[in-house]
């Protein structure tokens, strides 16, 4: 029975349902994005003040991702997405209403805790039905942040220079209520004992062969998702910053960030497949690799045509890196911890690209340039590789299935 599940039609029809619910869940990541310049003429704010509903809605997402995926773990996906989908609702309600920037950036705090049940939570949910697959799978639903972003703020433009920021706010706590939760009706379904069995037994091998216990081997990898993030924010978050310094224009920057995204994409899916043949150990440590020349290649080269190519290089790079961490999880832990594992491996990712987006704005302000910010990212993206390469050395992680 458990086989019978596993990629079964039925997985494939519940990965296209759920990528759906995380194209329209992930929005409120992005939305916030679009909106802040007329937030920030609304309330006659700073630059550094009209961002802050941005690092909150970033707080309460990263959060969100360990909170939900505990719920998912208890009351299952459906129950967690209608409470997920409310809360967003009321939270663009709330940001509408909100008289200055204090209360507006607390409706944003509880906007990214909503919003994240679009991200790690449904991965770990997909990764259930899925076992040949599930690569391709985590990295399919993965993706559906980035299609958010690549999809809404083209298709809300036209709302927000004809009817301002809180139209397009009460036009996505419509959407959401409207798509996410009868979609979240269809996913009703559970996961068969046997099939979780099955899981269960391979991760049980794999565990062993490691020889760490599935709480340390959570913050290992916790750790390693903080070093690879910190060292990936410094392109993303920092490319537009870096092309005004160097004379190209703010709409260079947006160019070179869209084909990272773009190139995001690819690279997800890329290593999805990747991953179904190596597993998610070894695809991560090539994602990781693959990141640290392409931060190499920043350094020596400035010139904008070496910019867009490096930038491109870069999301190819990348974008595989953070679904492989689910993988892992599920490849090395018990499955009926999924959500709340990958939620916090996710979690700590989230935070390593708060940190690194940081750190490197520190950085240029004490240096004048993005040089050791590069350096900086390069050494956080090393320590990753050690403890990936590490793991590799003390495990071979058996791919085969165990009947139940």
């Amino acid at each position: 029975m458990s086989h019978a599940i596993h990629d079964s039609r039925y997985s494939w029809l519940r990965l296209l349902i759920t990528l759906a619910i995380a194209t329209v869940a992930n929005v409120g990541m992005w939305a916030v994005i679009v909106v802040m310049p007329a937030i920030e003429a609304q309330f006659d704010a700073g630059r550094a003040e009209a961002s802050f509903p941005y690092v909150l809605s970033m707080i309460g997402f990263a959060l969100g991702n360990m909170w939900l995926g505990q719920l998912v773990d208890r009351l299952g996906v459906t129950k967690a997405l209608i409470g997920a989908a409310a809360l967003s609702a009321i939270s663009y309600l709330l940001a509408t209403w909100a008289p200055n920037m204090a209360l507006l950036s607390a409706a944003h705090l509880l906007l990214g805790l909503g919003t994240s049940i679009g991200f790690g939570p449904l991965i770990a949910d997909i990764s259930h039905w899925f076992m040949k697959r599930r690569g391709i799978a985590v990295a399919l639903v993965a993706s559906g942040n980035y299609l958010s972003g690549a999809i809404w703020p083209t298709l809300l433009s036209g709302i927000l220079a004809r009817e301002g920021w809180q139209q397009v706010y009460l036009t996505l706590a419509i959407i959401t209520l409207v798509v996410v939760i009868p979609l979240s009706l269809l996913l009703r379904r559970q996961v068969p004992v046997e099939a979780h069995q099955t899981a269960a037994a391979n991760a049980q091998i794999n565990a062993r062969s490691v020889g760490i216990s599935p709480r340390t081997l959570q913050y290992i990898l916790g750790l390693a998702g903080i070093g690879c993030c910190v060292a990936m924010s410094m392109p993303q978050v920092h490319i537009v910053s870096y092309c005004v310094g160097l004379g190209y224009g703010p709409a260079v920057g947006a160019e070179m960030l869209s084909l990272m995204l773009l190139g995001g994409v690819v690279s997800r899916v890329v290593s999805g497949m990747v991953a179904d043949k190596l597993g998610g150990l070894y695809t991560l440590l090539i994602g990781s690799v693959l990141q640290c020349i392409a931060l190499f290649l920043f350094l020596p080269y400035d010139g904008m045509v070496s910019l867009y190519v490096i930038s491109l290089m870069f999301g190819l790079a990348q974008g595989g890196i953070v679904p492989s961490y689910a993988l892992v999880v599920r490849e090395y832990m018990p499955p009926q911890e999924a959500g709340a594992r990958v939620g916090f491996v996710m979690m700590m990712t989230i935070m390593g690209m708060a940190l690194g987006g940081w750190m490197s704005g520190w950085i240029y302000d004490f240096t004048g340039n993005y040089q050791l910010a590069f350096i900086n990212g390069i050494l956080w993206n090393g320590l990753n590789i050690v403890i990936l390469l590490t793991l590799l050395n003390r495990s071979r992680p058996r791919r085969q299935e165990v009947p139940a």
